[in-house]
């Protein structure tokens, strides 16, 4: 019984984004992002039409950076750190969403970036939509 589940518990502690709740991520999502880029994450939203910048298809995030999901890219573009220039100007900020960044997530490079618990929750979700 051990070596089925020690597999899966290594796997999850490679994971850069841990012990997250990926339901509440994609409430996070639905409420904060699918007007852009779509209920499927793909970059179909209905206010595609009216953004300057393309919103990104989510679910290759990893596939496009080499297998590894950008952990570290995401959190600092949704929050603001490496801001995207998108219907005239920076993607939305959502105040309160980011703080208090008291969650810390190790990136893939192993590094930790801090960041608030829907924050965590919502790069969850993301990662979990990966094909």
């Amino acid at each position: 019984m051990r070596a089925v589940f020690l597999p899966l518990a290594l796997a999850v502690l490679a994971s850069g984004v841990q012990a997250q709740d990926v339901r509440g991520g994609k409430a996070a999502y639905d409420r904060y992002c699918a007007a852009c880029h779509g209920p499927n994450a793909r970059g179909e939203g209905p206010m595609r039409m009216v953004l300057t910048v393309v919103p990104a298809d989510l679910t290759g995030l990893q596939r496009a950076n080499g297998g590894h999901f950008p952990l570290a890219r995401v959190v600092q573009r949704i929050d603001g750190r490496d801001p995207i220039v998108a219907h005239g100007s920076e993607m939305p900020i959502y105040g309160d969403f980011f703080e208090p960044r008291s969650v810390p997530l190790r990136t893939e490079r192993g590094e930790t970036l801090r960041v608030s618990p829907p924050m965590a929750d919502l790069v969850a979700y993301l990662e979990s939509l990966q094909r």
